[in-house]
Order: C-alpha cells, then sequence, then structure tokens
C-alpha cells in the first residue's frame, strides 16, 4: 500500500498538470460503493497534499478536482442503491461484507440527510450511505446539497491535512 501511495505522489510530482485529474479519479474511487472497498485512495490524497506545500502544487485545482471527483462517487453510489434497491446486498464485494451496509442503513436511518456529510468522513461508511440513501429512497436535492458540502470539505481536509504535515515536517527537520 504504501508503494502505491507513494508511486501516485511521485507521478503527480513530476507530472504536476495531472494533479487534478489524478485526485478526482482517486477520490471518485474512494466515494464510489464497492471500489472505495478495495482502493482505499485517502492516503494517496493526504500524500498530494504534501506536494501541494513544497512543490508549488496549486491547491485550488486540486481541491476542486477532489470535491468534484467525491462528489460523482457519492452521486453514482446514490443512483444505483436507488436503482438497484433490493439486489444490492447481493452484489459482490457487500455480500461478503453485509454488515457494512447494514451499518450504513442504520446511519441513515438514524441521522436523514446529515448522515450524508457525517459519513464521508468516516471510512468504511463513506461509500455505504450513498448506497443507502439511494436504496432508502432520500429525496434527491436534500442528498446532492449534503453531499456536494461535504465533498468539497472532505477534499479540504485531505488535502490540507497533507499541506500541513509537509509544513511541520519541514520546520522539524530545519530546527534539528
Amino acid at each position: 500500500m504504501e508503494a502505491y501511495i507513494h508511486d501516485i505522489a511521485e507521478f503527480v510530482r513530476q507530472h504536476q498538470a495531472w494533479a487534478a485529474p489524478v485526485v478526482l479519479a482517486l477520490a471518485f474511487g474512494e466515494s464510489l460503493a464497492f471500489i472505495s472497498l478495495l482502493v482505499p485512495a485517502w492516503g494517496a490524497l493526504v500524500a498530494i497534499g504534501a506536494l501541494i506545500g513544497v512543490s508549488g502544487l496549486s491547491f485550488w485545482p486540486v481541491w476542486i478536482a477532489g470535491g468534484v471527483g467525491a462528489a460523482l462517487g457519492d452521486w453514482v453510489s446514490y443512483w444505483f442503491g436507488y436503482r438497484y434497491k433490493d439486489n444490492v446486498a447481493q452484489i459482490w464485494p457487500l455480500s461478503k461484507y453485509p454488515g457494512l451496509l447494514r451499518r450504513g442503513e442504520d446511519f441513515v436511518r438514524k441521522w436523514g440527510v446529515p448522515s450524508i456529510f457525517i459519513g464521508r468522513f468516516f471510512g468504511p461508511l463513506r461509500a455505504s450511505v450513498p448506497l443507502a440513501a439511494g436504496i432508502f429512497e432520500m429525496p434527491f436535492w436534500p442528498f446532492q446539497i449534503a453531499n456536494v458540502v461535504s465533498a468539497l470539505v472532505w477534499s479540504a481536509v485531505l488535502l490540507l491535512f497533507g499541506d500541513g504535515l509537509s509544513i511541520g515536517l519541514g520546520w522539524m527537520l530545519r530546527s534539528v
């Protein structure tokens, strides 16, 4: 996993013009039901955020790309749940992890629309909450508003966390 993260970050460092498309794809995959279980991308997003402070990579296009990718991933997951309702639990890999969808369902039932925002920040719930929201036919516009706002906040948090790490490590190395 570390090699995967390092390779992606190194590619972005060497090819900064590809930073936004790479971040969009990573955020999409991280937020998409099924795919996020196989390829967690948050570590690569934090690593790319670390490049912002040390390589001159522009924050704004990378941030927007991350937000758009995450929002699209949740939108597709919502649509999939809405469209395939009862059959979702039988599809791999959710068929191997039945508790994951159940937790997402319980979370959506308990919290409603705020579950979209809250779930974005909790690993396995990140992709199962939009899927469950679609299954339960959460109203489209409230879902999308929570989806887009939370995606932009989530993207900023990951990228700024990485940027803050790089600044902190640089300061510590200079003071040694």
